[in-house]
């Protein structure tokens, strides 16, 4: 075990127009406050002139507390009109996941969660039908029925909305929830809730999307999880997969290789969002491995 091993990390994540002297300034700034950089990347946008930067630092013996810094760094954010954030590394994103019926990205989520390779806390699993309880109930997760009609949505969303607020929900996670998020629940969320969508965006829309690829003798399906907004399935694509498929796959075979890679896509974008790898450019996203 290294002596680095066990210490408290911190993320430095920027967005701000791009302009010459931005990593100099930050490296430096760091460098001034006994802060040991252990890893970094950044991304200059030419189309939409924007920089985008994520470092991980180590706090030296003469490095101020986490305040200090913060408040020291906020005079170097508005000389370059940044939107940034200073997050300890060992501090758990507490994420809240809705579901239906389908349980494969639930399960996989909680496998993750259960042996630590998603280091988040999850204080509630929410869906509109009461057939996973079970599951949220052997690892031990409050589990929060809240059904919906049409005539309902209005109601159930304000109480998953007063349930975030509550229970201090820094992420929403839709683990194939099968309900359409209204465009004032979108706002409310926005950026920071990660949709599952079966398909590689673009893809095939309405019901029995695996039965239309299987008609279509499709070559490749895959999947996409992306942050929603009012425009449905058209939101920031934060990471995608595919897999090659032939003639010989019936529709429940193309089904069956869907829920694998829309488990793996899932898992991947929720972990790069909670490791601050993910930061919105526009109607995109900048993944910062």
């Amino acid at each position: 075990m290294s002596d680095d091993e066990g210490k408290s990390h911190f993320i430095l994540t920027i967005s701000c127009p791009d302009t010459v002297g931005i990593v100099a300034a930050v490296s430096q700034f760091l460098a001034d406050n006994d802060a040991f950089i252990t890893e970094s990347s950044h991304f200059g946008d030419p189309a939409t002139k924007r920089f985008f930067m994520r470092t991980v630092y180590l706090p030296g013996a003469l490095c101020p507390p986490a305040g200090d810094i913060t408040k020291a760094f906020s005079r170097i954010a508005e000389r370059f009109q940044m939107i940034w954030g200073i997050h300890d590394s060992r501090r758990k994103e507490r994420v809240m996941i809705l579901v239906s019926k389908f349980d494969h990205c639930l399960n996989d989520l909680l496998y993750r969660y259960r042996t630590n390779e998603l280091k988040i806390e999850i204080p509630a699993i929410v869906s509109n039908h009461q057939d996973l309880e079970h599951l949220a109930q052997w690892h031990d997760i409050p589990f929060h029925y809240l059904p919906v009609t049409p005539g309902t949505r209005d109601e159930q969303e304000a109480e998953i909305l007063r349930l975030t607020e509550k229970l201090r929900i820094e992420l929403v996670v839709l683990a194939r929830y099968m309900q359409i998020i209204s465009k004032r629940m979108c706002q409310k969320l926005r950026g920071r809730c990660i949709n599952i969508h079966h398909s590689f965006l673009p893809g095939f829309k309405g019901a029995k999307p695996y039965h239309q690829a299987y008609e279509r003798g499709v070559k490749l399906i895959g999947a996409s999880a992306h942050y929603i907004t009012p425009d449905l399935d058209e939101g920031p694509i934060i990471e995608q997969a595919v897999e090659r498929v032939d003639h010989t796959y019936s529709p429940d075979d193309l089904i069956a290789v869907g829920r694998d890679i829309e488990s793996l896509v899932l898992a991947r974008a929720v972990r790069r969002h909670v490791e601050r790898r993910v930061l919105i450019n526009g109607s995109k996203c900048v993944v910062l491995r």
